[in-house]
């Protein structure tokens, strides 16, 4: 894929995230090419997050822990690994068919489109801090607007609802589910309680 059809796809993701989904999951990828996948976008957003920081003005905060791209990257993995788990448990538990490896390519390319967002946020951060933080905005809007499409889906509901409903209880899920890797970690005891 080249950048024009890599750019394509990605405005397409936000104005058609149906037609999106479908060609994403028709590609029927293999387990290794998606933990490939899912390496690459967790080390270029951590790349990307380590990046940011260093743009950013220094404060008492970010010379913590929670401002490492290492820590950042595990953490990362562990959220979209535990989402993928989540939104396909949910997804079954309410009737649908999607796969584990269909909603894998679906959020693995979310996070594609998420590094796209952080070149651009580090273009705009050192010209304006207030379009940074709209951009900022206007992606989580549009990441809701394409994750709720790309579960109905890969489900199979025909019904946004039903799949709102499935990002909702995953997501509670998902924080569970990250509090206790957090805890397997260590994070409870590597200086994170002050900043909570």
């Amino acid at each position: 894929m080249n950048l024009t059809a890599f750019l394509q796809l990605s405005w397409n993701s936000v104005v058609a995230p149906r037609d999106v989904a479908r060609q994403l999951i028709s590609l029927r990828l293999g387990q290794e090419a998606l933990l490939l996948a899912f390496a690459l976008v967790v080390v270029l957003n951590a790349l990307l997050f380590g990046l940011t920081v260093l743009a950013t003005p220094t404060s008492g905060a970010s010379q913590s822990l929670l401002s490492s791209p290492l820590f950042f990257m595990i953490l990362l993995g562990g959220a979209l690994a535990i989402t993928i788990v989540a939104l396909t448990w949910v997804g079954r538990m309410l009737g649908g068919a999607g796969r584990i490896e269909d909603i894998a390519v679906l959020l693995i390319w979310m996070q594609a489109l998420r590094v796209l967002v952080q070149i651009a946020m580090l273009v705009l951060l050192p010209l304006s801090m207030a379009f940074s933080a709209i951009l900022v905005l206007a992606a989580s809007v549009a990441g809701v607007w394409m994750l709720v499409h790309f579960i109905d889906e890969a489900h199979g509901f025909g019904n946004l609802l039903r799949a709102l409903l499935v990002l909702i209880l995953a997501v509670t899920g998902t924080a569970l589910g990250l509090a206790l890797f957090m805890s397997l970690i260590g994070a409870t005891t590597m200086g994170l309680n002050g900043y909570v």
